[in-house]
């Protein structure tokens, strides 16, 4: 057996099989390349799901873990520490907004918008108990705890993991009306509408435009929460700090976590205003990791990054050729061709390969065995995301090796 083999057969032996890797084991990695236990190198084109948009083992990043790893590393939030408040001043700064609630996880923190939206409901809006309605559209991905699974519409995720969690209605992506017929058969029982301004499991679906301008007229007439979750599609990804930002935007909550984190640690946060954020009292929510000395130290670099406004630009520019370049692939009706269809923005698109070629995963495979890591979704698409500091030659060269796979 090999070195990867044996590796992939002790971990089949010993974890639960949650999860379908490709057949790479990563030894180690440097911007946008990894390095797998027989030394081969491989472009990555996924980037932890976004988790890694400023790229492997960047250099501010782990200098200021590991200056945080010499001074302390975890407190609890039994007490005070030197770095949280300016990680939640500094992170409110960036979103324009006024408070923070650190968690660890993108499932924490969207469990916590949901438990926030909530509250506030009750506390602020006056929704008589146990009656408050949250809106979310359909093929979304916010997570994988027992509530989220229970307004999803993946079969997956949600199949043998009832009884589901009241509370929510599910509506179309993209479709005006049908929000607007939900909010107003949620009445004043509506507290909240949770998105992703873009899906990303979903295919990297973008929604029609001016649809996100919608729902915040929406739900701004009728005093209703916009959570926006920004968890793949924020902090740098689309060429703007915000995907919201592309429609000018401003929701009422971030959801954020994955870059936040920067690759290093996980780091989630709600980030909202006084009156939404300001509903909690003592004992009523918390972790014990969440806003730990380690994340703040990370996160704050992250900020200090995202300040300079340079990766928002690498991934304007970068992304405007990768689409370009995806779209010269795609055939036209009733050609054949390998690619059916292109979505996205900046360096982050779904492509949907014709199924004459294969699955999502075999064209997935495929690219591997050409050096480049990508991961498929919802059968014959496959989702591109590069840690953002990559470079355009490298970009062409992935390119290169997915025009040779689709030539067979």
């Amino acid at each position: 057996m090999t070195s990867t083999e044996r590796a992939i057969a002790a971990a089949e032996a010993r974890s639960a099989h949650n999860y379908h890797p490709l057949p790479v084991v990563v030894a180690s990695a440097e911007g946008a390349w990894m390095t797998d236990v027989e030394g081969k190198r491989y472009l990555d084109m996924l980037a932890g799901y976004s988790a890694l948009n400023f790229g492997h083992g960047n250099r501010r990043l782990i200098d200021a873990a590991k200056a945080q790893l010499e001074r302390v590393t975890l407190t609890s939030r039994a007490f005070h520490h030197d770095r949280f408040a300016a990680f939640c001043t500094e992170l409110a700064e960036l979103c324009g907004m006024e408070m923070v609630l650190p968690m660890n996880t993108g499932a924490e923190a969207v469990e916590t918008a949901v438990k926030t939206a909530r509250k506030w409901g009750y506390r602020i809006k006056g929704v008589p108990d146990g009656r408050a309605k949250i809106i979310v559209a359909d093929n979304n991905f916010h997570g994988r705890t027992t509530t989220i699974v229970s307004f999803s519409t993946d079969p997956e995720a949600r199949a043998d993991f009832g009884p589901y969690t009241p509370g929510f209605e599910i509506v179309p992506y993209g479709d005006l009306a049908a929000m607007e017929a939900a909010l107003d058969a949620a009445g004043d029982d509506a507290v909240a509408v949770l998105l992703e301004p873009i899906q990303g499991e979903a295919g990297v679906l973008v929604p029609p435009a001016g649809y996100l301008a919608g729902v915040r007229e929406l739900t701004r007439a009728r005093n209703v929460l916009f959570i926006a979750d920004e968890i793949q599609s924020g902090l740098g990804r689309t060429g703007r700090t915000f995907a919201c930002e592309h429609e000018r935007v401003v929701p009422d909550v971030y959801v954020l976590g994955k870059a936040l984190g920067g690759g290093v640690v996980p780091v989630s946060a709600v980030v909202s205003s006084h009156e939404v954020l300001g509903v909690y009292r003592p004992g009523e929510h918390g972790s014990t990791f969440g806003g730990n000395p380690l994340a703040c130290a990370v996160a704050l670099e992250v900020i200090a990054i995202l300040r300079s406004g340079e990766y928002q630009q690498r991934a304007a520019e970068l992304g405007e050729h990768l689409h370009g370049e995806l779209g010269l692939l795609v055939a036209g009706p009733g050609q054949p061709g390998g690619v059916r269809a292109v979505r996205g923005r900046g360096l982050w698109a779904g492509v949907d390969i014709d199924p004459a070629l294969g699955t999502g995963r075999q064209i997935s495979e495929k690219l591997m065995d050409r050096g480049v890591l990508v991961k498929d979704t919802h059968g014959s698409t496959i989702r591109i995301a590069p840690p953002l500091v990559i470079s355009k030659e490298d970009l062409d060269w992935g390119l290169d090796q997915l025009r040779a796979v689709l030539a067979g």
